[in-house]
This record gives structure tokens, sequence and C-alpha cells, in this order.
């Protein structure tokens, strides 16, 4: 492990580590990841990346006079993570990259190199070596240029595991979103809504939540189409897809409704305040769009990504590589901040 200033870890430290995945270094994971830790936001956790490239990132940064550039730990092997000073930044290194990548652009190299910190971060998470995995940002087209046929980390992590059934849930404090489909074509997203995906949405939901601690969870589910068919004058999907599947799930004891009109369920949901709760827990969106513009728009930089179904705790920034913003000192950290938070409360939990 290269670092001349190590120190004994403080006794409260956890057991085991939060595996940090780099994401695609041309985007702004790494500059989030370094503010993080600037931020004191990091403890406890480890990059899976290359701690060159960190490092590189760290001096770029025009860090505010009261603040400080963390400094790069490379470890040796991953237990190495205990004795790395508060503030600093473990890396455990997966990948070399080469010098010459250009900041906010697709290359393949970026994207083989994300791929193999995901691959390595989850293998790890398999077999218990760290407590959860958050990832930062990878870019798709980079992803399909390295040859990697997966349109996402959703996808990714559901092979890794096994192929078990999961799925992507959008949360913030307000609102929490669950998608019965995710990354396909709208065209597509709507033929592949049938009985059996709703239903295994809400049985995968219904434990997720149960492992949060609440005991019956209310789960609303959103209808296809404008206002959940209007009984079939918009289309019938409601009545011959949706419904069957929420009266099996009543039916096994899960505490779901609906179909409700999609253009006011979220907002029925929502926990504004602590003293106005949402009516709901959970709702379950169809599709992508559907489910995930409410989230945002409640605020990008305090959404997490959470794969439920995972046999490990994974969450990641509600955010994209922001290419058009990467290296240029602008990426806020609020979500991967958010992610970590909400990583480490589900992994006491799970």
């Amino acid at each position: 492990m290269s670092s001349s200033t190590l120190t004994t870890p403080p006794e409260s430290a956890p057991s085991r580590p939060i595996a940090l995945t780099m994401g695609d270094p041309c985007g702004i994971g790494p500059e989030t990841l370094v503010r993080a830790f600037a931020q004191g936001e990091s403890n406890g956790c480890v990059v899976y990346g290359d701690a060159a490239w960190l490092a590189r990132t760290a001096r770029t940064l025009r860090f505010s006079p009261d603040s400080s550039r963390p400094a790069i730990v490379e470890l040796d092997e991953l237990a190495d993570w205990k004795k790395v000073p508060r503030g600093a930044i473990p890396v455990l290194p997966i990948v070399a990259l080469p010098a010459d990548l250009a900041i906010g652009q697709v290359d393949a190299r970026a994207g083989a190199a994300a791929y193999a910190c995901i691959e390595a971060a989850a293998r790890d998470a398999l077999v218990g070596r760290v407590a959860a995995v958050v990832t930062a940002p990878i870019h798709k087209a980079a992803l399909h240029a390295a040859g990697v046929n997966f349109p996402g980390h959703t996808e990714i992590l559901q092979h890794m595991a096994g192929g078990v059934p999961v799925r992507m849930m959008l949360a913030n404090e307000q609102l929490k979103t669950v998608l019965v489909t995710v990354h396909m074509a709208l065209r597509q997203a709507i033929d592949a809504v049938t009985s059996e995906a709703v239903l295994q949405t809400l049985r995968i939901a219904h434990q997720a939540a149960r492992g949060w601690g609440l005991a019956q969870p209310r789960i609303a589910v959103a209808g296809l189409n404008p206002h959940a068919g209007e009984s079939g004058l918009f289309g019938d999907e409601e009545e011959r897809i949706i419904a069957p599947a929420i009266a099996q799930a009543r039916s096994e004891g899960i505490a779901a409704s609906g179909p409700y009109p999609p253009d006011t369920v979220f907002m029925r949901a929502r926990h504004a305040l602590p003293e106005h709760p949402g009516a709901f827990d959970i709702v379950v969106a169809m599709y992508h769009d559907q489910g995930l513009i409410p989230v945002k728009y409640l605020g990008v930089e305090q959404g997490v990504n959470v794969t439920l179904g995972l046999p490990f705790v994974r969450t990641s920034p509600d955010h994209g590589t922001a290419f058009d913003i990467a290296g240029r000192d602008q990426a806020d950290p609020s979500s991967l901040i958010a992610a970590i938070r909400m990583a480490r409360d589900l992994a006491v939990l799970h």
C-alpha cells in the first residue's frame, strides 16, 4: 500500500467497506468521488478504479480555500482499507487508464475500464467482502464501443448475480418509484408490460420495503394509459393486464392498489413534509420515463438509483456522466453522497 501517512483506524470503523466504482473516467464520476471524500462523506468507502487517475482529478479540481485535496492511497489488497486515515481516498487498483483519454469524450477504453470496476465490485459484494456497492455513472455508448452488450448497471449486476429478477427503484426522501420496464424503446416497453411482469415487480418492491422495516408497505400502481385507460376508452391494458396482477398480489398479502391515473398518483404518494405524509410508500410505474421524471423533477441532486432484488445492496447517483461539464469543476457530488448514505442505511438492514 503506497502512503506515508497511515494511521490507526477509529474503533467505530465498520467491518466491511462500501465499494465505490469509479464510473466512466471521462465523465464526472471521478470528480464527484473526490469531492465526496473532500467533504468527509465517504469514510468507510473504497474506490474501485485507478489511483493515478483520481490523483490527477484531485490536482485539477479548484477547491475552495477551506477545503483540502484528499490524499490518494493505493491499496495492495482490500483488507488494507482499514489502515487508511480518515479523509484519504483508498483505491483498489482495478484498472490502469491511459493518459491520453479525453475528458468529455466517448472512448471504448473508458467503457472497458468502467465495466471492469463494476465486475470487481460485484464479485466482492457477492462473496461478502464489501457491505454494499455504489456505482458512479457509466456511458452506454462507451460500454457498447468496448463490446459490453448490456444497456446499463442494472442488467450487468443482474447477470453477475445469476439472472435473479431485479427492478430499478429511483428514490429520494419524498418519493420512491419502482419500474416494471427499464432500458428499452417505448414501443417495446408497452409490449413488455405483462401481468407477470407487474406481479413480479410488486413482489420485489414489497419484499424490499419489508427489509427497510415497513411491516405492510403501501404500494400504488400507476396505469399505462392516460387516466388509467378511462374504463377502456383509452386502452384496455389496465383492465386486462394490470388489475389482475394487483388482485393476485393482494391475495398474497401485498398491500397493492390501483391502477391509478399516472398524472396524479405520484403527487398522492409524495411525502412533502413530515406532517403531510404521502398516501403510499412506493409507486410502481410501467416504464422508465413515467416513473423517473417525477422523482428527478423533485431534485436530481437528491435522487438515488437502487437495484432491488440483488443479493447485495447497490445504489447509484441519479445522473449520468455529464460529459458536457466533465473536467470543468462544476460537478455536484450531492447525488453521490445521497447514494452513499442510502447504501450505508440499507446495508445495516440487509
